[in-house]
């Protein structure tokens, strides 16, 4: 069984906004995949499927975004899911607009979402990183910029990046990060 985890503010207020692109993620892969629908348990939204004959949970916490390592703990820890097959889904706003990156374990970057999983599960999940762009670029703080809304022309490269993920979640589940992480690097380069 996986656990697949876009992270995410809850709120209609963040909703399309920088930090949300995990829950993004998560709606595009509900949408492809035959899936429950999303049902509150765990401190987040929660809900089942099958990904290419495998068993996967989705969950968007909703605990807000540092505090998701709450939820995400108690999912892993109910269903007995082991780190090496929980995928979180995250904005990075160290890649640039709708670069993708994956692989597994690491720092936290600063991402204080990653903090906080990392205290409930240990840093050894997978991670898909997803370029928001930088704070730098729009001149504005941290929490402005992760807090503020996509322009309709960034959401059109970033949609391509989620149509991407979701089409291609299930060569992770199959073939490891190693694979993903490869399929990744050539799909940016287009």
């Amino acid at each position: 069984m996986f656990l697949v985890v876009g992270l995410g503010n809850p709120g209609e207020e963040y909703a399309k906004t920088r930090h949300n692109i995990g829950f993004m993620a998560a709606d595009e892969i509900h949408s492809r995949y035959n899936f429950s629908p999303f049902k509150a348990k765990f401190e987040g939204l929660l809900a089942e499927g099958n990904i290419d004959n495998q068993k996967v949970l989705l969950l968007k916490p909703q605990t807000f975004m540092n505090l998701s390592g709450n939820s995400v703990g108690k999912v892993a820890n109910f269903y007995k899911i082991a780190p090496q097959n929980i995928i979180v889904i995250h904005d990075d706003k160290d890649l640039a607009l709708g670069k993708l990156k994956a692989k597994i374990g690491g720092s936290a970057g600063g991402h204080n979402g990653l903090k906080n999983i990392d205290s409930q599960i240990g840093p050894e999940y997978n991670r898909i990183r997803i370029g928001v762009g930088s704070p730098q670029e729009h001149h504005t703080d941290t929490v402005n910029f992760v807090l503020s809304r996509f322009t309709k022309a960034e959401m059109d490269i970033l949609q391509e990046r989620l149509d991407f993920i979701s089409n291609s979640i299930d060569e992770l589940l199959n073939k490891g990060i190693a694979h993903y992480s490869n399929l990744i690097g050539m799909h940016n380069s287009k």
